[in-house]
């Protein structure tokens, strides 16, 4: 009679895939973290070399504290947002303001034409807290909504 032949199963190949997978992940993780400051660094690099570069934006203001973070508000430049610090001042008496101009000095909001009582009376009690700085063309222009809405 004829020998049986058997077959003997080998080792599935995707155990043995998954076994050297994992050994090299786990070498690719044991070097990256001794060598962490190396790799930070030189992936940074890369970055910088290949980000598009940045925008020109105007951070250069001299004036920007004037714009709403201080007591005193650029006439010339400010949003009429930033005039909400002061009662009575948003949003007529501040929107009188932003929609003139360009001031060469704060007592020319007393010019405004047809301008209420009212309104320059709040001006006024105000007044030492304005100063008017030269136009700059990049916030002039957006004075008076900037995008915001009531």
């Amino acid at each position: 009679e004829a020998p049986e032949f058997v077959e003997i199963e080998e080792p599935s190949s995707g155990v043995f895939s998954a076994a050297a997978l994992s050994i090299g992940v786990g070498a690719v993780l044991g070097w990256v973290s001794k060598r962490r400051q190396q790799v930070v660094s030189t992936v940074g690099a890369a970055a910088v070399v290949l980000a598009p570069m940045a925008a020109p934006a105007i951070v250069d203001y001299d004036g920007i504290k004037y714009l709403g973070g201080s007591d005193k508000v650029d006439l010339n430049n400010a949003n009429v947002q930033a005039y909400r610090q002061f009662p009575g001042m948003y949003p007529s008496a501040a929107g009188q303001i932003a929609t003139h101009g360009p001031y060469k000095q704060v007592s020319d909001i007393y010019n405004i034409p047809n301008l209420d009582e009212r309104y320059k009376a709040i001006m006024k009690k105000y007044e030492s807290n304005f100063v008017v700085l030269p136009a700059n063309e990049a916030y002039f222009i957006d004075r008076i909504n900037n995008g915001m809405y009531r």
